[in-house]
């Protein structure tokens, strides 16, 4: 792998977070951290449909009609969508009942459109499959570390096993809607802390 395939997912990963950085995901962000084990199917199959759709929109960005375009990419994020939603219904049925709408809002999530739109439209099958991966794995990384937050502070304990000593008492608030928000908004904190914005002159 060269060292711009490396770049591309790089970008994706951390220079250009989705969450972060484009502000893109965030209602999803909200909704499936309460527990590490959904923020984590999530972020897999939003990755898996970015890298995917990104790959189909490449092989067939010469002969797409500009017109009808966001057409046939919102028809090939949606078939992916269902294909992943089937198989996760077949495989995983308890996760896909607790992920219930989730899973089909990924649909209409900006980030998957957003790639087909900015990178696979103008980039090889490869490079762009690559852009899907490392914008995918950036939203996942985020979803992942507000679950571990909100769900070890909320219930005392990650991945259904007691970490918090017997006498912490659960923070209620982090497991409600105002949790995420506060965790999301601190971790954006410690990312522009790292990751400064450069002034424009």
């Amino acid at each position: 792998m060269s060292n711009k395939h490396i770049k591309t997912i790089k970008d994706g990963f951390w220079a250009g977070n989705p969450i972060f950085v484009q502000t893109l995901g965030i209602c999803s962000a909200l909704a499936v951290t309460t527990k590490v084990q959904n923020a984590l199917v999530m972020g897999l199959a939003l990755t898996g449909v970015t890298g995917l759709s990104n790959v189909a929109i490449s092989l067939m960005r010469n002969v797409i009609p500009h017109r009808i375009r966001l057409i046939v990419e919102m028809i090939v994020i949606a078939a992916l969508v269902i294909l992943f939603d089937q198989l996760l219904k077949a495989y995983y049925f308890e996760m896909s009942e607790q992920l219930s709408v989730y899973v089909g809002l990924i649909i209409t999530n900006c980030i998957v459109l957003g790639r087909a739109e900015a990178y696979a439209l103008q980039n090889g099958p490869f490079s762009s499959f690559l852009d899907g991966i490392g914008n995918g794995m950036g939203y996942a990384a985020v979803l992942v570390t507000v679950a571990v937050f909100r769900e070890l502070l909320g219930s005392g304990g990650l991945w259904n096993h007691r970490i918090m000593p017997a006498s912490y008492e659960p923070i209620q608030l982090m497991v409600l809607a105002p949790g995420a928000f506060i965790m999301l908004g601190l971790l954006y904190w410690v990312f522009r802390g790292l990751n400064p914005v450069k002034e424009e002159k």
